[in-house]
């Protein structure tokens, strides 16, 4: 059995884990950490009482590993305090900078344990990525748009950084558009990323939609993902939990471990 503590679990996607993980019977749920009281039902009359100190919590109970989706402003302070104690993370929160994950590369290795840090969990959104890799050899003119509900606090998302940061790797850094462009309003044209320019929508209804549209002579081809619940991201955390173990150091994006 894999130890696992799920921190944020009052959240909507952590309530989630909470429930995938006592479901999986190689998996064994045991503390739910968040910053705020309150209870976890997982059915069958069993419910959890929410820890408030991470540390304490992972003391007491010796988790293999931390699941973690929290908030940007707080997960690096998160995996300051646990990777020292020895367990393993898979980390949901987005918003890392690359500053970021050295520092997470380099606590990990200190501490002889894992990180995988995900920005999408949904096996979707990994065959998209690589679906667009694939694309981009022959269509190096791409937008990409992004669309997730509007209580997220960063943008672009950490699936269209990673995306954009894997087509570059098939793609020479270009300028698209006309040479003359300009923006009559700030932003109009979104985020530029080696030339690639990025949307970002925040709407309610939105769960983490991304399309990547790719421009040719005569034609456009699109790819996209639409996940319809958060019940998408579940088989991902679950593998990431079997996955990270007996690893060591940084492991960025789901694909790594696929």
């Amino acid at each position: 059995m894999i130890r696992v503590l799920v921190n944020g679990a009052l959240g909507r996607v952590g309530g989630e884990v909470c429930k995938k993980v006592w479901a999986e019977p190689d998996l064994d749920l045991v503390d739910v950490v968040d910053i705020k009281d309150g209870q976890v039902a997982l059915g069958e009359g069993v419910v959890f009482g929410v820890n408030t100190d991470l540390v304490k919590a992972i003391e007491n109970v010796r988790p293999d590993v931390v699941v973690d989706f929290t908030r940007p402003n707080v997960v690096m302070d998160n995996l300051r305090k646990m990777l020292p104690l020895g367990v393993h993370a898979v980390v949901g929160t987005t918003g890392f900078s690359d500053a970021d994950l050295q520092e997470v590369d380099e606590l990990a290795r200190a501490n002889n344990t894992a990180v995988l840090i995900a920005p999408n969990f949904a096996l979707g959104a990994v065959v998209m990525m690589k679906l667009a890799c694939e694309a981009a050899k022959y269509f190096p003119h791409v937008e990409i748009i992004e669309k997730h509900h509007d209580n997220k606090l960063d943008a672009p998302s950490g699936t269209a950084i990673i995306t954009a940061q894997k087509i570059a790797e098939v793609r020479e850094a270009m300028r698209q558009g006309h040479p003359d462009e300009r923006e009559t309003m700030a932003g109009a044209r979104g985020a530029d990323y080696e030339g690639m320019r990025i949307h970002s929508v925040r709407l309610p209804g939105y769960v983490a939609s991304q399309e990547v549209i790719f421009g040719g002579q005569g034609e456009t081809l699109h790819i996209s993902t639409e996940p319809v619940s958060r019940e998408c991201y579940m088989p991902g955390v679950a593998l990431g939990c079997r996955k990270i173990l007996g690893r060591t150091g940084l492991v960025y994006g789901l694909d790594k471990l696929l």
